[in-house]
């Protein structure tokens, strides 16, 4: 028997926050210009918003228009105070992706797993499936910030079943902690039967009894500091680097979900239980360093050559073969990247 665990934060968590300002702003520019160069970082405390990084594109974006429309879409209401500390690329990094080459060095995993439709750790759905369901119930005595925390128990034969189900949610005062207990319990019992789970699981919700003061007035927010909510939950390894904010030129980003398109190819084409492919790059350089795949846990070179043959790998390459040019970024800043089965890298 084992234990694991996975958890999730909502749109309103104010990383999350920040991760949405920094992928709208970046769909404003490839839409106006889609050769933009986005490399955007967001810090929210409060009322004030610090936007700093580097940006190259002949379009002309208000970038503050742009936060104030990602506020309104969290459902954040509060006049802010914004610092822009925005330049262009550094030419050093523009001589490699000019012609091709990667922005960066790094690694990117990808991960697949048959725990789910969607390939994906099972804690890690079910935490993430109970936050979309709690927004989705548009309860107005509900704040935006909230978080979700799932431990799953397999037995030695891999039966899982649900042990513990964690909510913590942002409410006005008014409501009675007794009614956002019942509130979450109800919404985390229809997340479990949406994937055929038992319901007799402990259930905890908002430990501290109150969770009134939320978002930025509660906790400061910073892009890219839930890579592993963005991700797998846990259940697959991560190369380090944050998605939001950065164009896809940026390996960070694009080779991540070009591993995701390719674990999950292997998964469904060799009838694996899990599959992981780690990507590597160099500064300046078109082709991967190297192409790792581990295949139910363990290493097979054989369907690394396999990858090498029939994709292209290239920054470029990918861009082209997943239409990243044509993806909007903030759809997939909240809730996980690789959750929605729409997107690109998800479908085969």
């Amino acid at each position: 028997m084992r234990l694991f665990t996975s958890e999730q934060v909502s749109c309103g968590h104010p990383d999350k926050v920040c991760d949405f300002i920094a992928d709208t702003i970046l769909d404003d520019y490839i839409a106006a210009d889609p050769a933009s160069r986005v490399a955007l970082e967001v810090l929210i405390k409060n009322e004030h918003v610090v936007l700093a990084g580097e940006i190259t594109s002949s379009a002309q974006i208000d970038r503050k228009a742009g936060v104030r429309k990602a506020l309104e879409q969290v459902g954040l209401d509060f006049d802010f105070k914004l610092d822009d500390l925005v330049f262009r690329q550094s030419p050093d990094i523009a001589m490699g992706v000019d012609t091709g080459g990667a922005g960066d060095q790094g690694i990117m995993f990808g991960y697949a797993c048959d725990e789910t439709p969607e390939c994906l750790p099972l804690s890690y759905m079910l935490a993430t499936d109970a936050l979309k369901e709690l927004r989705a119930l548009r309860h107005p005595l509900l704040g935006p910030d909230a978080k979700s925390q799932v431990t799953v128990r397999f037995q030695d034969d891999g039966t899982p079943s649900i042990d513990t189900f964690l909510i913590s949610t942002q409410h006005r005062e008014e409501l009675p902690i007794e009614a956002v207990r019942e509130i979450a319990g109800g919404v985390m019992e229809t997340s479990a039967k949406k994937y055929g789970m038992n319901c007799d699981f402990r259930k905890l919700c908002n430990p501290t009894g109150r969770f009134v003061i939320g978002g930025s007035f509660g906790d400061a927010g910073v892009t890219g500091r839930k890579i592993i909510c963005d991700t797998y939950g846990g259940g697959g390894r991560h190369g380090g680097g944050a998605f939001s904010g950065k164009d896809p030129t940026k390996v960070d980003r694009s080779a991540a979900y070009m591993a995701r398109y390719l674990s999950k190819y292997l998964l469904k084409k060799h009838g694996l239980h899990e599959a992981e492919v780690q990507l590597s790059y160099a500064i300046g350089v078109r082709e991967p360093v190297s192409v790792a795949v581990t295949a139910d846990r363990n290493w097979n070179s054989t369907m690394a050559e396999e990858l090498l043959r029939n994709f292209d790998l290239t920054p470029r390459g990918i861009i082209e073969f997943l239409g990243l040019r044509n993806v909007k970024f903030s759809s997939v800043s909240s809730y996980g990247h690789f959750t929605n089965q729409d997107m690109p890298w998800e479908k085969f």
